[in-house]
């Protein structure tokens, strides 16, 4: 015990080190506290890439001035440094590892939370509006954070339905300060008094969906809601919130969400990343017209490339970033979803479950069915280009759903197994197949982990 104690003690003196070290100065002090976070973890995978941001660092002026906008509020950086950095990314591993040998269920990596499918728009299409109203209660929520905290998950993203709608939320995430949350929201109930708070409080980053300039986002979610996202994005750079935009890439805007313009533009209105998620044909009107072609996804892959090279700002590419996670993530092997009726599903995009989160604990949420039938067979492709059993791999889902039993989460989630939809997702996929093929070749990606 006294051992234990001791190494306790060592741990919590270099927390505060870490801490000071990002309190002033915070540009000049990132070499040292890269160092001190690699002394901090024992993961060698984890340590090689501490050491290679740091030598990124050092050459590349994108970076630094990514940084430099960030360094605003000094207790944000340290919260994201010591509750996602150190206590998520450097530790959790080895806790929910620990965990899940205990328990024998695969512990995830983080959680996707929907509080209430309420929302304040009615945009154009948008899943999370086409059904019936649903909140989470407080109590429940509460729990499942602090069961979550307990088996080592540390990052909790919510989403929706809109999650500022939720009355008690920023309550929630003051409840829980050793978490890190992200919100996807439409940013149109950030005011001042919200944006005190979360720079008060430090350890929620607002992720804001948009679909373009003022033209598109207006047009899909009403008039004027371009200038309040805009609004809202000044507001949270002013108080050094830690912010991004997320959006939903469509055959239609793909030219225009990924154009230096717009990637200008979020820089501009200090976000430091980008969410860049495919369309997928369900919910409200589900349009598979809507979806990317082979061409534009192709044209994507390389688009987000030159980017990253070019621009200070942080880029996801889901689906087409398979390649840095190997694979679908979902189903329990980096997360799971929980929308606001409780249903514990795969993902935001498969809706099926087997469990409910208010008639169940977390853990034996995780024990589901169809999460074991998710990772029993991920990855769903060689080829990481193509991880998606729901729009890449279509067969996959139909086959997991069956056998697992699980039951659709809201009237009309069966269109992607089964009719036209289903049917026209095994013929995209299939040209997809082969595009992707011949672009990893070209990319050198074939075979590769962790590399974008």
């Amino acid at each position: 015990m006294a051992g234990s104690n001791g190494w306790q003690r060592a741990v919590d003196g270099s927390l505060e080190r870490l801490i000071g070290l990002l309190t002033e100065r915070i540009i000049e002090n990132v070499p040292r506290a890269l160092g001190l976070m690699q002394h901090l973890t024992t993961n060698p995978t984890h340590r090689a890439a501490l050491a290679a941001f740091g030598r990124r660092w050092e050459r590349d002026p994108a970076l630094r001035r990514q940084a430099e906008r960030l360094a605003r509020n000094p207790r944000m950086i340290q919260k994201v440094a010591v509750n996602w950095v150190v206590r998520d990314l450097l530790w959790g591993g080895r806790i929910r590892d620990r965990r899940s040998e205990e328990l024998g269920v695969h512990v995830p990596h983080f959680l996707l939370v929907d509080p209430t499918e309420g929302c304040n728009l009615r945009c154009r299409g948008c899943w999370a509006g086409a059904y019936e109203t649903h909140t989470l209660p407080f109590e429940r929520l509460d729990r499942l954070f602090t069961e979550a905290e307990e088996l080592g998950i540390r990052w909790i993203v919510l989403s929706g339905g809109e999650p500022f709608a939720y009355k008690r939320l920023l309550e929630l995430v003051d409840r829980h300060p050793d978490l890190v949350f992200m919100a996807y929201t439409n940013g149109t109930l950030i005011d001042d008094g919200t944006a005190d708070r979360l720079a008060e409080l430090a350890n929620l980053s607002p992720a804001i969906s948009l679909e373009g300039f003022r033209e598109a986002t207006d047009a899909r979610r009403g008039e004027g809601v371009f200038d309040q996202v805009v609004a809202a994005m000044d507001r949270l750079t002013e108080r050094g919130v830690i912010h991004g935009a997320s959006v939903t890439v469509t055959r239609e805007n793909v030219e225009e969400l990924f154009s230096d313009a717009f990637i200008d533009f979020l820089i501009d209105r200090g976000c430091a990343y980008l969410w860049s998620f495919h369309y997928i044909p369900i919910g409200r009107d589900p349009d598979p017209s809507l979806m990317l072609t082979p061409e534009q996804r192709a044209w994507l892959v390389h688009r987000v490339r030159e980017l990253r090279a070019e621009k200070p700002i942080f880029i996801a590419d889901f689906w087409n970033d398979g390649h840095a996670v190997g694979g679908c993530i979902a189903g329990g092997r980096q997360y799971v979803h929980i929308n606001a009726k409780g249903d514990v599903e795969p993902c935001a995009f498969a809706h099926f479950a087997t469990a409910n989160i208010r008639e169940t604990s977390l853990v034996e949420a995780l024990r589901s069915p169809l999460f074991a039938a998710f990772q029993a067979r991920q990855p769903f492709n060689e080829n990481h280009l193509v991880p998606c059993p729901i729009i890449d791999n279509p067969q996959a889902l139909r086959e997991m759903v069956a056998e697992s039993g699980a039951y659709p989460t809201h009237p009309g989630a069966e269109t992607v197994l089964e009719g036209p939809i289903a049917q026209y997702l095994d013929e995209l996929s299939a040209h997809w197949q082969a595009e992707a093929d011949r672009l990893e070749e070209t990319l050198g990606l074939k075979g590769k982990v962790g590399v974008v």
